[in-house]
């Protein structure tokens, strides 16, 4: 799937929720699915033209655009295609991968910040978990769980290769 075809996906689901402006699309998307998702205001504002103009959302007097029927049916049409795969990008491993020409001590600290950032995304995710449990169950809830379950899982896993990580380093500055 392009990478319009999942902007749209995320642009229409937002707007799924709630009528909103486009900074409140943006905002919506950072805020619900930011863990794991991210879109710009440079492709939000224009998904959005393209989407009303092909009917799919329209825009109130008020500023906030709504689904249309045809949107919720493009939504529903998008989430049922297959997922795309798209290829890693990731520049702590790109790093560690050429690590002969950094050393074992620049790798160290590139790992170090991986497990900095790994941390960090643990513990917004577990504030998350601790907000939607707090809050009244919704039909929503077991998806969303699912969702900050799987954040938690690939944090715990990235701080368990920083482990693995630092122990090969440690060999190597010692040898």
């Amino acid at each position: 799937m392009p990478r319009t075809s999942q902007t749209d996906l995320a642009v229409l689901g937002a707007l799924s929720t709630a009528p909103m402006t486009g900074y409140a699309v943006r905002e919506a998307i950072r805020d619900s699915v930011g863990h794991f998702w991210n879109e710009s205001f440079g492709q939000i504002y224009p998904t959005l033209s393209r989407l009303e103009s092909d009917g799919l959302v329209v825009k109130g007097d008020d500023g906030r655009f709504r689904l249309t029927d045809a949107g919720r049916v493009r939504l529903r049409e998008r989430l049922l295609e297959p997922v795309d795969p798209v290829p890693a990008r990731n520049g702590v491993l790109l790093r560690v991968f050429f690590g002969r020409t950094l050393g074992p001590q620049a790798c160290r600290r590139v790992v170090d910040e991986a497990a900095a950032e790994a941390e960090a995304t643990l513990a917004v995710l577990t504030r998350i978990r601790a907000e939607v449990e707090a809050e009244p169950d919704t039909a929503d809830r077991p998806y969303v769980m699912l969702t900050v379950s799987a954040g938690e899982t690939a944090a715990r896993a990235r701080l368990a290769w920083v482990e693995e990580a630092r122990a090969v380093l440690d060999g190597l500055d010692r040898g």
